[in-house]
């Protein structure tokens, strides 16, 4: 989309780059600020590699900004510096890990993000238009399901790490493939959804006082109902599977703005979890464990009691930075690193962290809202349902509302398919954003 355009919407491009800037600014104080409490809590002397860390994290947000004033001036000047401020101070829990550990976790860290921000420019030069999606539906769909299943592929493709085969090997290159699956999907069902939205919502049969569809238009609901639940089962993903069928529940609801289909929905996901808890003992370990893990506190609920004494230690204001024992919480860096940042931040910290997720989902909706194409609508409601709902199944999981689950949360904790996945999530959401506002400014 070219930027070369009328007075309103190049008025609007530069408040919205200004405000990008000075939020930017705060952030990037804010990561280095906190860089410093990290390192003056080992001794008295600043961390040698400061200059380096907070001019890297400059560069890679000048980058980002430079990319959206150059190929969507007018996008949303909140989602960036959100997920930047995630991005740092999840960087910040993981360099502390390594202290504690002596691992070298933070470092490979960076590598991933640098990747992540490549692929966010690579989104914005790649894709102009978000229509241009919407052609190759069912391209996209075919991929996503190919991509979820390829776990289940003989070695040395499919692999099973930490009892879950969710990940996947091409030559030395490791990635969890249900990251590129649900972005894919989301084209498909947002597509599907807009295509078909009148046929699902008003229904061609009539059962009683209800308003029924074709069997075949909800062909779509039973395929990912049963690929959700063979990815829970063979996978033994749980969190992957209630990711996916919640998306595409909440989908359907938005698309046809009929509760039966989210009641359905989850009706059909809990009669899957019933049987699978009946017939397969990993579910039953995860929900006995939720149920009661002092059952099991040295072995099956060691972790999520950890976790909690973690989160007790650090009251409302936290031991402070560097003074906590996050390394007595295992997968600290990656499923658990919630409670890291509850431990030394405190509920405060924590609090904060749930409120900046909730700033991006609100603006993902904001945009969705927006945005005047129906399929926009639906895919930027789809990208922003992702986030909000990866972001609740895990935080529920470490507070043990839900059972646990091995789902990262997003921009925040260790993981290089997730995070890229999600800078792919953000960059589409600001081409959404761009061209909302293009349209709003010219109509």
């Amino acid at each position: 989309m070219t930027t070369a355009l009328h007075s309103p919407y190049r008025q609007l491009a530069i408040g919205r780059r200004r405000a990008e800037i000075v939020l930017g600014l705060h952030v990037l104080a804010i990561v280095a600020s906190g860089y410093v409490v990290l390192g003056l809590a080992k001794g008295p002397t600043l961390p040698p590699d400061l200059a380096f860390i907070a001019g890297a994290i400059a560069a890679m947000y000048v980058a980002v900004h430079v990319a959206i004033r150059r190929f969507a001036p007018a996008a949303d000047p909140t989602l960036v510096p959100l997920i930047a401020f995630l991005n740092g101070l999840g960087f910040i829990a993981i360099t502390r890990i390594d202290l504690a550990r002596d691992t070298n976790f933070a470092r490979i860290q960076a590598t991933w993000i640098l990747l992540g921000v490549a692929v966010f420019i690579g989104v914005l030069v790649v894709v102009r238009e978000i229509a241009l999606l919407e052609r190759f539906r069912y391209t996209f769909g075919l991929a996503g399901v190919g991509f979820l299943l390829l776990p289940l592929a003989p070695s040395p493709i499919g692999r099973t790490i930490n009892g879950a085969r969710i990940w996947a090997a091409l030559g030395p290159v490791r990635f969890q493939p249900g990251e590129v699956a649900k972005v894919l999907l989301v084209v498909f069902f947002a597509s599907y959804l807009v295509d078909k939205r009148e046929l699902l919502a008003r229904g061609t049969k009539r059962i009683g006082r209800l308003h029924l569809p074709d069997p075949k238009h909800l062909g779509p609901l039973f395929l990912v109902w049963g690929v959700s639940i063979l990815v829970m089962v063979a996978e033994k993903d749980l969190g992957s599977s209630l990711l996916l069928f919640s998306l595409f529940t909440t989908m359907l609801y938005m698309a046809t703005n009929r509760s039966l289909y989210l009641l359905g929905g989850f009706g059909m996901f809990a009669i899957g979890a019933t049987v699978a808890f009946n017939m397969f003992t990993h579910v039953q370990t995860r929900v006995d464990t939720w149920i009661d893990p002092w059952a099991d506190a040295q072995g099956k609920g060691y972790q999520i009691i950890q976790s909690w004494y973690a989160f007790a230690a650090g009251g409302i204001g936290g031991t402070g930075l560097g003074l906590g024992s996050p390394d007595k919480v295992p997968y600290a860096e990656t499923d658990f690193i919630f409670s890291s940042i509850g431990e030394e931040l405190g509920l405060l910290g924590s609090l904060a962290v749930i409120a900046t997720l909730l700033l991006i989902v609100g603006s993902g909706f904001r945009i969705a809202v927006d945005s005047q194409r129906s399929f926009n609508q639906l895919f930027s409601a789809g990208l922003t349902t992702i986030i909000g709902v990866q972001s609740f199944i895990i935080i529920g999981g470490v507070l043990r509302v839900i059972p646990l689950t091995g789902i990262t949360l997003p921009f925040v904790s260790y993981g290089g398919s997730s995070l890229i996945s999600n800078f792919a999530i953000i960059a589409l959401l600001v081409r959404a954003s761009d061209e909302a506002a293009h349209r709003r400014v010219a109509s």
